[in-house]
């Protein structure tokens, strides 16, 4: 198995070398490089192409989210996950809205911080749990004018009524597995709907999906 390869980009050498110490102890991850600056984090990702960079927002000079922005709109097929304290960083929008595909605090068990590298690589995406509706209710609730559009406009009638309700569990945070079990279907099939959802909407992962959920009106934001 190709390991997934890895850059670090965090201010506090600890942070990296604690990550880059687990990782080594598991040969599907591999760190291929360290930045301690957006701006470090932006030309390695140019460099080294690696799958996923786990990015800090809080970095002197140029930040996470411009970091993620820059790195995002090259249309390479690296991957951002955005590693923070969610409770104390009031810019988490902004790095949606530049392009991350996952959040994970860093508060978290190390093992789930791995298993949202392995995520995020393999093309899905993962918020940490308990931050996903509140992220994603105080996202769209920003103006519209000052926010990207999760996807393309798309008319509601391009989906099937199947995909209406996969899209809405997935709005809902549902896995393909539970979704699967929600609707008495199998995984496979599941992973399938998903799959034409991020195509016939636009979506570049699963963040976007959940919110063009709430912009369709399927989910409510809790209040």
């Amino acid at each position: 198995m190709t390991p997934v390869r890895v850059v670090l980009a965090d201010d506090q050498p600890l942070v990296r070398s604690g990550l880059r110490v687990l990782m080594a102890d598991h040969p599907d991850l591999e760190v291929v490089g360290e930045a301690a600056t957006g701006a470090e984090a932006v030309r390695l990702a140019a460099e080294l192409a690696p799958d996923v960079v786990v990015m800090d927002i809080r970095m002197p000079g140029m930040d996470g989210i411009e970091a993620t922005r820059r790195i995002t709109a090259e249309g390479r097929t690296t991957r951002v996950l955005v590693l923070t304290t969610f409770d104390e960083d009031d810019h988490v929008h902004g790095a949606l809205r530049a392009g991350a595909s996952g959040f994970v605090v860093k508060d978290m068990a190390l093992d789930d911080i791995l298993a949202a590298v392995r995520v995020v690589a393999a093309g899905d995406a993962l918020i940490a749990p308990g931050v996903t509706r509140r992220l994603i209710a105080d996202f769209v609730r920003q103006p519209a004018a000052t926010r990207l559009p999760a996807a393309p406009p798309q008319p509601v009638e391009g989906i099937t009524e199947r995909e209406r309700e996969v899209l809405t569990l997935v709005g809902r945070g549902r896995s393909n597995a539970e979704i699967a079990q929600d609707l008495v279907i199998s995984v496979a099939t599941a992973k399938s709907h998903v799959s034409r959802l991020f195509t016939k909407l636009g979506a570049r992962d699963r963040v976007q999906l959940v919110i063009t959920a709430y912009e369709l009106g399927l989910v409510a934001p809790p209040r």
